[in-house]
């Protein structure tokens, strides 16, 4: 599908993000999590462009840990179970550090992240790497006139809400109203800030 939305808007949406992100305290090692949801109607046009900020869960500080020394010899410890997809939610309850999965899964939300992803971003000198995850909700999946949080998670083969131990990250949307005929696109950064 192609996107016919101008290129500036997308960046104003990330700067947008960023900014709200830049405003938390890092998480840990100096993470921050930020993002913008596209939705698409059937035409390929843009709908409405929403940035967000995320919180990365209890659950998603030790993912990153464990993923930093997985290997890592001598005691090599073995990797976490390794982010696959995200879900949607429909409630707009405020993310926390110990989130229990979404307030209210969407059934049939969860989706891979796709084909090409993730990704790294090197932002250059000093300005830190982006861990980018992205995920397309085609049109006639997820449905709902009430789309407010999504999360990152390790079990996104499941068809259910998420588990704590299972959601690595959680953020609050302004609400998606996604018809039939539309697609949804999350695109997601967890920024190392190296701080």
């Amino acid at each position: 599908m192609h996107l016919i939305a101008p290129a500036d808007e997308r960046t104003d949406a990330l700067h947008a993000a960023l900014a709200a992100a830049r405003a938390l305290t890092p998480d840990g090692i100096g993470m921050v999590g930020y993002g913008v949801a596209e939705l698409i109607d059937g035409e390929g046009r843009l709908k409405q462009l929403v940035p967000f900020h995320n919180l990365i869960t209890d659950a998603g500080d030790l993912y990153i840990a464990g993923k930093i020394i997985a290997a890592i010899a001598p005691a090599s410890p073995a990797a976490p179970t390794a982010a696959n997809g995200m879900k949607l939610g429909t409630a707009s309850t405020a993310a926390t550090k110990a989130d229990a999965g979404l307030a209210t899964y969407l059934t049939a939300s969860n989706v891979a992240f796709d084909a090409t992803y993730p990704q790294t971003a090197n932002l250059g000198a000093g300005l830190g790497v982006n861990a980018v995850y992205r995920t397309t909700w085609v049109a006639g999946v997820a449905t709902s006139a009430t789309i407010n949080e999504v999360a990152i998670v390790n079990d996104q083969a499941t068809n259910a809400d998420t588990s704590a131990a299972n959601t690595y990250s959680r953020a609050v949307l302004t609400t998606v109203n996604k018809t039939a005929s539309d697609s949804l696109a999350i695109t997601w950064n967890w920024k190392a800030l190296g701080a």
